[in-house]
């Protein structure tokens, strides 16, 4: 852990918003620019994305900016965080999305405005970080047919119904009948024909908890569905705990969809997934211990 922060050393801010996110209303920006001024943190410069680029590290060395604040939610969180790694700076996360899981994290449960109202006491730290070859997952991580439905998520998110139709169709179809996916390494008591979905998030140290997800039933196949489509809440359903590692290796007979901080992407028959720290600092409002 690093040390407390005066609140004069996160200025000059910078203020990343999107639109698209869950909780991006424009009296909301209006609102969390007043609470950022009300804090000392005035922001330089509001970046709307996706209209304007997401700042470069390059950027923010070159202006001198000391601290990236990101009210978006989890996946713009996610592009800009792996675009500023090794960046001397600190990135604030704050609740601008529909999940906002990293800012429950970093802050609890609580909107935007006592985020900022907490940051004469925040602190800068360091996260672990899964790395895969199709990006950093900050939160977690989900492998197989299951993470097909962050793509029916993406189209009722744009309320394009021809798509959400195509999507539903093929998330359905995939996951109850598409190649599963099997942890292959460490051994386990995992079942050898594999999972409709592996998740996978990281814990404090080198290390990261690993579940695997099927479905018995249609009610179970149901369920869970809805759990990725709507809530990306997969802890309640039925799964089997496959233990802590540092790396991991996943197997599929065809390409691994993957889901990473609930954005698609497709990986390929082997995938290496490794638990290591991730080279910025954050902002935490959280008390030690707490």
């Amino acid at each position: 852990m690093l040390p407390v922060l005066p609140v004069m050393t996160l200025s000059p801010l910078w203020l990343v918003t999107n639109a698209a996110s869950g909780s991006n209303s424009d009296a909301a920006v209006d609102d969390l620019v007043a609470s950022l001024s009300a804090a000392g943190c005035a922001p330089a410069r509001v970046i709307r994305f996706p209209d304007e680029e997401l700042p470069t590290r390059a950027q923010l060395e070159a202006e001198g900016i000391a601290t990236l604040a990101v009210f978006t939610g989890d996946g713009t969180i996610n592009t800009a965080a792996s675009a500023l790694e090794g960046w001397g700076g600190a990135l604030l996360v704050l609740p601008g999305g529909t999940q906002n899981l990293l800012s429950k994290s970093l802050h609890g449960d609580v909107p935007a405005e006592e985020v900022t109202g907490k940051l004469g006491s925040a602190r800068r730290v360091r996260r672990q970080a899964l790395r895969t070859s199709q990006g950093v997952a900050l939160i977690e991580l989900l492998a197989g047919p299951g993470a097909m439905w962050a793509d029916v998520r993406e189209s009722v998110r744009d309320l394009d119904l021809p798509t959400i139709a195509e999507t539903f169709t093929t998330a359905l179809r995939e996951t109850r009948e598409g190649p599963g996916v099997r942890l292959s390494a460490p051994a386990t008591a995992a079942q050898p024909e594999g999972y409709r979905a592996v998740r996978m998030a990281p814990l404090d140290g080198d290390s990261m908890e690993v579940d695997g997800y099927d479905f018995s039933d249609w009610g179970e196949f149901a369920a869970q569905g809805f759990a990725m489509l709507v809530k990306r809440d997969f802890r309640q359903g039925p799964h089997d705990e496959l233990g802590q590692c540092s790396s991991a290796t996943l197997e599929s007979d065809g390409p691994i969809a993957m889901m990473i901080d609930g954005e698609r992407r497709e990986g390929g028959m082997r995938e290496e997934v490794t638990c290591e720290e991730f080279a910025l600092d954050f902002l935490c409002t959280i008390a030690p211990g707490a």
